[in-house]
């Protein structure tokens, strides 16, 4: 079977860029251990601020140089609003919304995540240098949504 010359150029084409996305979806993964963040876990809406870590957010150191963020996105506010941690840390963000569909996204880093009601999300990240990270909410949910902020601050 004759193939015009520029249909197998056209299929060698296709066949370079498919292998290309391939190499840079094994490389994010492979080498810079990035990940499509996925639930943890599920916890009714209407129960989240009677069920245990919910009921207490906040900054918790659970090993050396290990923190963990118990957060709530909740109507146009974070809770906590501001995390201080040391430099070098590894923080694992876990957090869930009582109401709607929140993101959350940290500046100069590579934490992007969707908080959905009735899902846990949980995201890790290390936090090298000292300085501050402003975070904002990148879903809209309503008329408050531009207050929707906060930082970590890494000292």
């Amino acid at each position: 079977m004759k193939i015009d010359r520029y249909e197998k150029i056209f299929m060698l084409l296709g066949v370079g860029i498919l292998a290309m996305g391939l190499i840079a979806i094994a490389i994010s993964v492979l080498h810079y251990g990035l990940h499509v963040p996925s639930p943890d876990g599920r916890i009714a809406p209407g129960d989240v601020r009677a069920t245990s870590p919910w009921d207490e957010p906040g900054v918790y150191e659970t090993g050396d140089g290990e923190y963990e963020v118990i957060m709530l996105a909740e109507t146009w506010r974070f809770v906590p609003d501001e995390v201080r941690v040391p430099a070098g840390s590894e923080v694992t963000f876990r957090m869930t919304s009582p109401d709607v569909v929140h993101g959350v996204l940290i500046e100069k880093t590579a934490v992007n995540v969707m908080i959905i009601p009735g899902q846990i999300a949980t995201v890790t990240h290390t936090f090298d240098e000292p300085g501050e990270h402003l975070f904002v909410c990148h879903e809209y949910c309503g008329t408050g949504h531009h207050l929707m902020s906060g930082r970590v601050v890494v000292e």
